[in-house]
């Protein structure tokens, strides 16, 4: 177990921010490294050739190890749709060609992919929410011959229901389907290998579990798709693009691996060094490590729940760093505001009081929240 690491942030004691799957803050060592980040740019001045590549390099092969992947097949992205725009741009549909995604899934992971169907003549598969929560079972029921792809969460943004990445990997491979997966909610706190999943692109954006800056991210791409075509056209993505007295020679060659995808000014100096310094930690902790302290501070907010009469699914049908409460008779009124008037800071998701902790957050945030729950009901 990781002992609190509230001392790395910036949290004022009498706050109990429970809501990383919203937005996580930053530690105060990533602030840091952006306000480095600024003051190069500041003073351009001091600004070499080498700060264009060697940052987000080093960046790149960060979240390549914390998924057990090559750097060479990352890019760097700025968002989710953005990913998934590239995904469905390298990826194949048509008529009687299925696209299977979850009930209620978030929006970057459906609108790119609606539009491949309304363009090529698919059809869009929506998995209904099961009843005992068991997702991976009724996804696997939709998977056959005429998916063309399966994009998915590794758990649903909502509450944590989770998804079997692996069995859901294998059946596509067997049925001749893509594995596109969008893990924002979970890289970073939830154990994830590209060598187990086998997706063809998986996409992240920093903000939430990978405790990074808003508008970066990254996307995983298997290495059967980097001869693809990239969304952008930029100068730093060509061969030899290190060379700047060079580059007026246009060529059309790309860079190798996954980098030909890079959106442009992927050196970003102000918050390529924020991830970096993130992703840095999160590989120092160990994800199955915070996985193990979030699951347990979990474990026992589900059992503080269901003896205040709510609701919860069990540890095995969620991932362990999510919850979703639910109140019998819905969601009480000003929920929210009356919580966040106690300083306990967590969302409603649908139906779903989610509750998603990080490791700075200590038993005193979770008393607080109960005590507020407790007022309310």
């Amino acid at each position: 177990m990781i002992p609190c690491q509230r001392d790395l942030f910036d949290l004022p004691d009498d706050v109990a921010y429970l809501n990383c799957a919203y937005m996580s803050p930053l530690l105060d060592a990533a602030v840091a490294a952006g306000q480095m980040g600024l003051g190069l740019k500041a003073r351009p001045w001091g600004i070499t050739q080498d700060d264009f590549f060697a940052k987000s390099g080093a960046t790149r092969e960060a979240f390549g190890q914390l998924i057990g992947a090559a750097g060479s097949d990352v890019a760097i992205i700025p968002s989710v749709s953005y990913g998934m725009a590239l995904a469905a741009a390298n990826l194949e549909c048509g008529p009687g060609r299925r696209i299977v995604v979850l009930a209620e899934q978030f929006p970057s992971n459906f609108y790119a992919w609606n539009e491949l169907v309304r363009r090529t003549g698919g059809e869009m598969v929506t998995v209904a929410r099961p009843a005992d929560g068991d997702w991976t079972a009724a996804v696997l029921a939709e998977l056959d011959e005429r998916t063309a792809v399966a994009a998915l969460p590794h758990c649903h943004w909502t509450d944590g229901g989770l998804v079997d990445l692996e069995a859901i990997g294998a059946r596509c491979r067997e049925v001749g389907a893509a594995l596109a997966i969008d893990a924002t909610q979970s890289l970073g706190a939830f154990p994830f290998d590209v060598g187990r999943v086998r997706p063809d692109f998986l996409v992240a954006a920093c903000y939430k579990w990978l405790l990074g800056p808003y508008s970066l991210g990254f996307v995983y791409v298997s290495p059967e798709h980097h001869a693809g075509r990239p969304l952008e056209f930029s100068w730093i993505t060509r061969e030899d693009s290190e060379n700047f007295s060079g580059l007026v020679n246009y060529r059309d060659e790309l860079q190798p691996g996954a980098r030909r995808y890079d959106v442009g000014e992927t050196s970003n100096f102000a918050l390529m060094p924020v991830a970096h310094a993130a992703l840095r930690q999160i590989l120092d902790w160990g994800v199955d490590e915070i996985a193990a302290t979030l699951g347990a501070m979990t474990a026992d907010i589900g059992q503080r729940a269901t003896a205040l009469g709510l609701g919860a699914a069990p540890p095995e049908r969620r991932a362990s760093h999510f919850i979703g409460l639910r109140f019998a008779d819905g969601i009480p009124d000003a929920l929210m505001e009356r919580l966040a008037a106690e300083q306990v800071y967590v969302s409603v998701r649908g139906d779903s009081l989610r509750v998603t902790p990080h490791l700075y957050n200590n038993a005193a945030d979770v008393d607080r929240l109960f005590g507020a729950l407790e007022a309310v009901m």
